[in-house]
């Protein structure tokens, strides 16, 4: 990092038109979008190591995304006046950059992370969702009962082996722990489901909710979500849930920068994260 300074940048998304987070051949990704207005604002090439909190799915949405990328310290002092409202000049409507925060060179984005936390919304309105909802709101086909969420829910949380409702990756493991899992009804009807934890396997989130929809709609007991925890392979019984009900909201780190290193090693130790 000599010479150079990292920031943090903290990234909102509409991901319906994006194929995920990370950078794929041919297609239209949130990365890929970032990293052609940085090399356009910069140069080619300027701003390097832009490594992300979250890789998300294609067609999840962010409000609370967080990335870093490292800048030449001289460039930094020279556009940072500016570099945040010529980012909203260069960027297409669905992304925007909100905040772009100088760090310590210890802040990893992915590694730092205690904790990341999603939404998903979901409505069981006869007539469906919204209009102007209908791109982040899941339109479910029967009436769901929030205690029968909730309980459904409860068992979830907590540290597990989330096999059942992960796509296993090699060498990756699949222990999790879970440290938020409930429903709201909103005043117009809505059902939201927060779900945090200190990290999230690929599809876990969307498999989580694909649970506990059944429970919720009374075609499972309560009980059944937790009763898959104790398989060790991914269940065939377990619907993922449609990506554009899904939101990442907030990403959290130590309040102590001190703490970004220990932290980033401590994780680097227990599990190497994959997609939520």
């Amino acid at each position: 990092m000599d010479g150079r300074t990292r920031l943090r940048l903290d990234v909102s998304y509409d991901g319906t038109d994006f194929s995920g987070w990370a950078v794929q051949p041919d297609r239209r990704t949130v990365a890929g979008v970032l990293g052609e207005a940085l090399d356009l604002l910069l140069g080619a090439g300027i701003a390097t190591g832009l490594t992300v909190a979250g890789r998300t799915d294609a067609g999840v949405h962010a409000t609370g995304q967080v990335c870093h990328v490292d800048l030449p310290s001289d460039v930094w002092r020279e556009r940072e006046p500016t570099l945040l409202r010529r980012l909203a000049r260069l960027l297409p409507g669905d992304v925007r950059v909100r905040a772009v925060t100088e760090v310590p060179a210890e802040f990893d984005a992915r590694f730092s992370a205690t904790f990341r936390r999603y939404e998903y919304r979901v409505t069981d309105a006869p007539y469906g969702a919204e209009p102007l909802q209908r791109h982040l709101t899941l339109a479910w086909p029967r009436p769901l009962d929030l205690a029968a969420l909730n309980a459904a829910s409860a068992g979830l949380v907590g540290e597990h082996d989330f096999a059942a409702y992960c796509r296993r990756k090699e060498n990756a493991t699949t222990l999790r722990e879970v440290t938020r899992l409930d429903w709201r009804r909103e005043p117009d009807g809505l059902l939201v489901a927060t779900v945090q934890a200190d990290a999230f396997c690929q599809a876990m989130v969307r498999s989580l909710v694909g649970a506990m929809l059944v429970a919720g709609d009374g075609r499972r007991p309560a009980e059944w979500p937790a009763s898959l925890l104790s398989h060790r392979e991914r269940s065939s019984h377990v619907t993922v849930a449609p990506a554009h009900g899904l939101t990442l909201v907030a990403v959290g780190y130590p309040e102590d920068p001190a703490g970004y290193a220990q932290r980033a090693e401590l994780t680097r130790r227990l599990r190497v994260p994959a997609e939520a």
